[in-house]
């Protein structure tokens, strides 16, 4: 049976140390008021006991919290008090110093939190372990110096989380929509060089690569680009081709044809789309930026956005080039083609691709065919955003997110036109809304006290992301801020204008819906009952947003935050707090924002459908999935499923699974078992490998696709998926 240590090690549970603690304990008290030899054996016996019972490994902290109840139950209150100051002055000794402990573990690769902490970051590698590094010095300095200790407090136990807090002593921010078009056309400057608009399609993909990478290590979310920026260069690249290939035939005395000419013109400029979106695809997942990841970075392939039939007919080349690599794949370190993390690819669903006689309906099939064998594209609908992202003038707008999840409110600039690419978020903070659930005791006045409480410590912290970012000077980030990414500013110049008006948005999010209503009103969100008073908090989320964005002129807005390590942090305080509920604490896992719990029976297009009624009131962002199971021979149902997301929801998306296991060369779905001492564990149901550096396991755990695997509740949740299809 595994224990978590302190300093984030895990080690084999310790009976003696348990006996050892009671019996130091049990000295310093009268003898009336000692607990005898078998009654301290009993009672570590018990606390062993309980955490054989648990489904994850217990740390520290919980289990002294089991000891101290144990003896508690034997009448020993003067025992329990000595014991308590002992814990008491332990930890005052341990604060004396906060970071260094964490740090030595994260170079000796052996702290199992930090381990699973991000599914795309692997912790044995030198540029990780010097990010987390840098991240538990910026976290020390944040709890001591820059937080105000009840924000501190109320992150720590769970009440809120102040997302990365890891970055917060650097002036940096969350999320872009790069302004690829404006770097590609008038030029950029990356590291001190300038980039001149290139004369060519391959050119412009391997800039757009460059860009990528730099605006990746001047911020610590996601990114998003549009393949609408690189088309143009199609045509660039088709003159410069045909220029050179009738240079090629007078050199040599011949004549060729118009329609020869077209022909030869049109395979090589199909050649140079295909070796640029290739060095796309591959130098996103090779470049490693200065937080040790691949760049969390978004593509979006919307044929709306071009300018005239000429560029939309190249763009669809691109869309389906990128749709072919895709479904390929990359080859891991044995040359198997396994499905890659990034980039992320979003396809929007509109009239001219939708239907069987449209003209791009093919694309399509193709989208479809991906998202069976790789699990890309997610599908942004038109039709509903349109209805959804009205500007002031009353105009409907269609976007990407920026990253996984994040969505721009409408904006328009001052020429009054409306403004996307070159906007950002500034942060996040996430309200758990179980924990104001518990601490109501079922108390439904209770419960809006408490919001209205948990409502203003939020609007704190998020004011102090907001003022962490007041007064950064251009000079922190010049890809973003001098040379187009997100602004033209002069060297010296503050970002302060961008921070107001709706220029950037901030983000508060909200996790644990599901729980909260099934506590408060004993039904479900899929129950009309339940459903209402699901609504009704998040309207509330919204009238909060909207009171501060009026009164402060920052455009606060709703977030259905993407929890994925936070899960099992949140899962783990509310039981330590207030027990096991069934129903609502009984798993090491919390629902992330309005989603209907994982295990709950339900079809996809009645999922799609409700989920769509909270969707809407997520206008910061947010994102429904269906779990199916391996649809490569059923693309018909998975075309149905994406007809059904234009018809009814802004923006979705259609988990598979598609595993490789190295020793015996399995390709389907590695599953999860219960192991040794209660820890989940990866096995090949064909050889019984359980080796997790012997396989590739991809899973949608966020919005985005994982592969570095997950801690013990976000693998929980994982494992207990049911299917919607």
């Amino acid at each position: 049976m595994k224990i978590i240590k302190r300093s984030g090690i895990e080690t084999e549970f310790d009976l003696d140390k348990i006996i050892g603690a009671v019996k130091k304990a049990n000295n310093e008290v009268i003898e009336q008021d000692r607990l005898t030899e078998d009654q301290i054996a009993c009672l570590a016996n018990t606390v062993q006991y309980i955490c054989s019972k648990k489904t994850r490994a217990l740390n520290v902290e919980e289990i002294q919290d089991l000891v101290e109840n144990e003896i508690m139950r034997f009448g020993a209150h003067n025992l329990a008090r000595t014991y308590i100051t002992y814990r008491y002055k332990r930890q005052l000794l341990r604060q004396s110093n906060t970071t260094d402990d964490q740090i030595l573990t994260l170079i000796e690769c052996n702290n199992e939190e930090v381990k699973q902490e991000n599914s795309n970051k692997n912790p044995t590698v030198n540029s990780v372990q010097r990010d987390y590094i840098a991240g538990e010095v910026s976290k020390d300095i944040t709890k001591r110096i820059l937080l105000p200790q009840d924000i501190v407090h109320a992150h720590e136990t769970g009440v809120i989380h102040f997302h990365d807090s890891d970055y917060y002593a650097q002036h940096m921010h969350n999320c872009d929509l790069v302004n690829l078009e404006d770097m590609l056309q008038n030029g950029t400057v990356i590291s001190g060089t300038m980039i001149e608009k290139p004369h060519s399609f391959s050119t412009a993909c391997n800039i757009a690569t460059q860009i990528i990478a730099q605006v990746a290590s001047s911020q610590y979310g996601g990114q998003s680009i549009s393949l609408t920026h690189l088309a143009p260069f199609v045509q660039v690249s088709r003159e410069k081709i045909t220029r050179e290939t009738i240079e090629e035939f007078s050199s040599v005395g011949a004549k060729i044809s118009d329609e020869d000419l077209s022909k030869i013109v049109e395979k090589r400029v199909r050649d140079e789309i295909r070796r640029g979106i290739q060095t796309i695809q591959y130098q996103v997942v090779t470049l490693m930026t200065t937080n040790g990841q691949a760049p969390f970075i978004t593509v979006f392939m919307y044929l709306g956005e071009a300018e005239n039939e000429r560029v939309k007919d190249d763009l669809a080349i691109m869309i389906e080039e990128t749709l072919l690599q895709r479904i390929k794949g990359v080859k891991n370190e044995k040359g198997v083609y396994i499905t890659p993390a990034f980039p992320k690819l979003i396809y929007v669903l509109e009239e001219q691709n939708i239907h069987e006689d449209s003209k791009y309906y093919y694309l399509t099939k193709l989208a479809a065919e991906c998202t069976a064998k790789r699990m890309v594209p997610d599908y942004i609908s038109e039709k509903v955003m349109l209805n959804l992202k009205k500007d002031a003038n009353g105009d409907g707008h269609c976007y990407t997110c920026m990253g996984c999840r994040s969505f721009l409110t409408p904006y328009l600039d001052e020429n009054g036109k409306p403004k996307y690419y070159g906007r950002f978020n500034q942060g996040v903070v996430t309200v758990n809304l179980v924990d104001i659930a518990l601490s109501s005791r079922k108390n439904m006045e209770e419960f809006w006290k408490i919001f209205d409480e948990r409502m203003e410590l939020c609007h704190r912290a998020l004011q102090c992301r907001h003022e962490r970012l007041t007064g950064t000077l251009s000079d922190a980030a010049p890809i973003l801020w001098q040379h187009g990414a997100l602004a033209r500013l002069q060297p010296g110049e503050t970002i302060d204008k961008l921070l107001h008006g709706g220029y950037s948005t901030i983000s508060l999010g909200y996790a644990g819906l599901w729980e909260t209503v099934f506590y408060m009103t004993g039904k479900k969100l899929t129950e009309e009952e339940g459903k209402e008073f699901g609504l009704a908090v998040m309207r509330k989320l919204n009238e909060y947003t909207g009171m501060w964005k009026k009164a402060e002129n920052i455009d606060y807005s709703l977030y259905g935050t993407p929890l994925e390590s936070t899960t099992y942090k949140f899962a783990k305080s509310l039981q330590k707090r207030f027990g096991v509920v069934p129903g609502v604490t009984d798993k090491n896992y919390i629902t992330n924002s309005y989603h209907i719990h994982v295990t709950e029976e339900i079809d996809a297009f009645s999922k799609l459908s409700l989920e769509s009624e909270f969707q809407q009131l997520s206008p910061g962002g947010a994102i429904s999935y269906v779990e199916v199971p391996n649809m490569q021979h059923n693309i018909p149902a998975v075309l149905k499923v994406m007809k059904f997301i234009y018809d009814n929801i802004m923006y979705a998306e259609l988990n598979t699974k598609s595993d490789y296991c190295q020793v015996c060369g399995y390709n389907g779905e590695i599953r999860i078992i219960t192991g040794e001492g209660g820890k989940l564990i990866w096995e090949c149901p064909k050889c019984g490998n359980i080796d997790q550096t012997k396989m590739n396991v991809a899973r949608r755990t966020c919005g985005y696709i994982g592969t570095q695997y997950w801690n013990q509740g976000r693998t929980q949740e994982i494992k207990e998926r049911v299917l919607h299809l």
